[in-house]
């Protein structure tokens, strides 16, 4: 079961909002976390620094969260890692022909009232309601 944090969810929305804010304001881009990554494996972009940065610190700051505070944020997944994979692999096509990811489309692309994000954040949801449906009520998953 899935624990109910509104002040910190919350509290990481601002933070992710914020985030994509101050990126646009300062080098005018997008903060589409598939688009930044794919544009520092080879061959690389010209504006590689500020995306290596970028993601240094999707990555440094749970780090230094669970070194400061201690707090870890316990994962169980009852789906086998192949089946993990697997999904991460078709997520990853799904971007590419989407022309983003969700935090591209659903923070920045609506921020935008860009229709194509706001189809495609629409399209995001109502799979993965329905998704979630059908796993846990029609085949009887977890």
């Amino acid at each position: 079961m899935t624990e109910f944090t509104p002040f910190l969810s919350l509290l990481g929305g601002a933070l992710i909002g914020l985030s994509a804010v101050l990126l646009m304001a300062v080098h005018g881009r997008i903060a589409g976390m598939t688009g930044i990554l794919a544009a520092i494996l080879p061959p690389p972009a010209r504006d590689w620094g500020w995306r290596a940065a970028f993601l240094a610190g999707a990555v440094a700051a749970p780090a230094a969260m669970i070194a400061l505070t201690g707090a870890t944020i316990p994962f169980d997944s009852p789906v086998p890692t192949p089946w993990l994979v697997a999904g991460g692999l078709i997520v990853g096509i799904g971007v590419t022909y989407g022309s983003g990811c969700t935090s591209g489309h659903g923070v920045c692309g609506m921020a935008r009232l860009s229709p194509r994000s706001i189809a495609a954040t629409a399209t995001f949801m109502v799979t993965t309601a329905l998704t979630v449906f059908v796993v846990r009520h029609v085949i009887g998953g977890l």
